[in-house]
């Protein structure tokens, strides 16, 4: 199976409507749904088998707990106006360090779901014209608008979904 590629080698071009608003809404709260489903029955052995020294199943779940406080940052970020976004992490030391292998992978679940629903009801609340506002992204070291930011949030998740199915599926 073929593995999706490193998140860092990732191109981006932000030219769509703000308009996809709800569609990227209903990705961003769709996704811890989608996690669910693919782990649903798989056993604590194959959530936590390690490949090759990469994050194993459990962590690859975890991580997109752990990047739920960058993302509300930055959407608060572009609710206070800041000239750029916050920076990640790029070594992801919170995943590395959070042990999420140690745990139940219902609560590891629970976590997302609750920190995921709590960024789209926020958003739910925002004003049309916050989704065209523009913040300098860090690391892309191109200037963001909210959609784009959300767009970029949930291909993140895809990505690591994605990285999941493989594992599942290799």
């Amino acid at each position: 199976m073929r593995d999706s590629g490193p998140w860092f080698d990732r191109k981006f071009e932000f030219n769509f409507s703000p308009d996809l608003y709800p569609n990227l809404c209903v990705r961003l709260r769709g996704t811890p749904a989608r996690l669910e489903e693919i782990l649903r029955g798989i056993s604590r052995d194959r959530l936590i088998a390690r490949r090759q020294e990469k994050w194993t199943i459990q962590e690859q779940a975890g991580h997109l707990r752990d990047l739920e406080s960058l993302w509300i940052a930055r959407l608060n970020d572009f609710l206070q106006a800041k000239p750029q976004l916050s920076p990640a992490d790029l070594q992801n030391r919170k995943t590395h360090e959070a042990n999420h292998n140690s745990r139940a992978i219902a609560d590891v679940l629970q976590e997302f779901r609750s920190a995921r629903t709590t960024f789209a009801d926020k958003l739910v609340t925002l004003d049309h014209a916050f989704f065209s506002q523009r913040l300098l992204h860090p690391r892309l070291q191109q200037p963001l608008r909210l959609i784009d930011h959300l767009y970029f949030v949930a291909e993140h998740d895809d990505h690591h979904l994605a990285k999941i199915w493989s594992l599942l599926h290799s």
